[in-house]
């Protein structure tokens, strides 16, 4: 198991020959961390704390981030007790000594000090899935969200706070290449000169973290406590906030399946459509809800994510997969329209049954300059369902000049723009319907006669 590796130097010494050869003490284990990881950039902000043995007047604190991606430019360290009698100098990387930080500690008492330990570090991340069972009758459906977050950063978290982060982060510099640079930790491109190596063998540098426009810093101030039993949501300006419910341990090289909620009973709309432009001759089945109060939802956003469909077929809670479907982030009250697939249980057949050309017009020189052609369809719909379904049917014209009669089962029909009509039909279980349409559209000078 890896452990970053804290050890407290007990002898103030002047030079790096000397350093080496002081006894080193290893510092207790954590007792707490929190990670709050984005996902929308390799950005993970870690809070430790640990309490500090300290003695009175001045303290060394060896930091070694060996086989890990932090970034050793945004170490920070804060006394969260007694912070008026402790003085946390600065922190300085000795030369020729690899991925090692050195803390300087004034202390005006001797014993222990808990403190917080902050930085920045890649190779976390997170991403959302979800669950849906759809009702028999697929009037409604339970939703259980879930997150899968995957350390890769090359540090074990034990019993670790964790905190998600939607939305978009601009970073100057990628966290993973600022922690594989080699010393002098300089920004990237930076030349540092000789002159900046002290006689202590040791060279100053700045402890100002990576520059970053996260328009919610200000959460940074202060470690927020996971509630018991309950998964803490709120708003960060353009960010939001999700604490998953307890600790967890997230061993490097592995990946662990977090809860995020479950609501019962969402009143959804299942609608299927056929448009051969788009779908070609496949039926593409639908699923829609808003996420509002009324949909028992609203409260925060959702993440976006995968999105896997079930159906309860039986007392027993056997299930049937009806398909998934991806989708982006869904801010609140905000409607959501999840594309299922193709499937095979509804079917629309459209047959194109007649064709004639009319209403011929003639120029000076007696060429056709303007005619009609006539298209009789007749259009099949089956549900061989047991439930019953809706079916939006869109037909596309190639022009903006046509004329529609109809008949038949035909359901509710509208024009949706210049060249596009729309069928919706409602279909009872194991049932089919026929209807029919004229379509007559106008060719050149014929045009211009139906404008007039």
């Amino acid at each position: 198991m890896k452990r970053l590796i804290f050890t407290f130097i007990a002898v103030v010494t002047l030079g790096v020959s000397a350093w080496a050869k002081v006894d080193l003490v290893t510092l207790p284990t954590r007792d707490t961390v929190q990670l709050t990881i984005y996902d929308s950039a390799d950005l993970t902000l870690a809070r430790e704390s640990r309490a500090l043995t300290l003695k009175k007047g001045l303290n060394k604190l060896q930091f070694s981030w060996a086989n890990t991606l932090i970034d050793p430019t945004s170490l920070e360290m804060l006394a969260k007790e007694q912070a008026d009698k402790i003085d946390i100098f600065d922190l300085t990387f000795p030369p020729r000594v690899k991925d090692l930080g050195l803390w300087n500690i004034q202390s005006g008492l001797s014993g222990k000090v808990p403190v917080e330990i902050s930085y920045l570090t890649s190779g976390l991340g997170w991403r959302a899935f979800y669950m849906g069972t759809l009702t028999p009758d697929e009037k409604t459906m339970r939703l259980q969200g879930y997150v899968r977050v995957t350390n890769n950063s090359g540090e074990d978290y034990e019993n670790a706070q964790t905190r998600l982060i939607v939305g978009k982060v601009h970073i100057l510099d990628e966290i993973a290449q600022l922690a594989r640079r080699q010393y002098p930790y300089g920004r990237p491109g930076e030349v540092v000169s000789s002159d900046s190596i002290q006689n202590l063998g040791v060279e100053d540098t700045s402890r100002s973290m990576t520059e970053l426009n996260l328009g919610a810093m200000a959460m940074f101030s202060k470690v927020v406590e996971a509630a018991p039993k309950e998964i803490e949501k709120e708003g960060l300006s353009e960010y939001f906030l999700y604490t998953i419910e307890g600790t967890e341990t997230i061993s490097n090289g592995w990946s662990k399946r977090l809860p995020s909620f479950d609501t019962d009973a969402i009143p959804v709309v299942n609608l299927y459509k056929f448009e051969e432009e788009r779908y070609g001759n496949s039926v593409v089945r639908f699923l829609s809800f808003k996420n509002d109060e009324e949909h028992k939802l609203g409260q925060t956003p959702i993440p976006g994510g995968v999105l896997k469909v079930y159906r309860s077929v039986n007392p027993a809670g056997d299930l049937s997969y009806e398909g998934q479907s991806s989708f982006k982030y869904i801010p609140v009250d905000e409607d959501v329209e999840l594309n299922l697939g193709a499937v095979g249980n509804v079917v629309v057949e459209p047959k194109l049954m007649d064709y004639r050309t009319d209403n011929y017009q003639f120029d000076r020189k007696g060429d056709i300059s303007g005619w009609d052609e006539i298209r009789t369809f007749a259009i099949k719909v089956k549900n061989t369902r047991e439930v019953p379904v809706e079916v939006e049917i869109n037909r596309n014209f190639e022009t903006n000049y046509w004329e529609l009669t109809k008949s038949g089962e035909f359901g509710k029909y509208e024009k949706v723009d210049k060249d596009t009509v729309k069928f919706t039909l409602q279909l009872e279980p194991l049932s089919q319907v026929e209807f029919e349409y004229v379509l007559t559209t106008c060719h050149g000078t014929r045009q211009d006669e139906v404008n007039r």
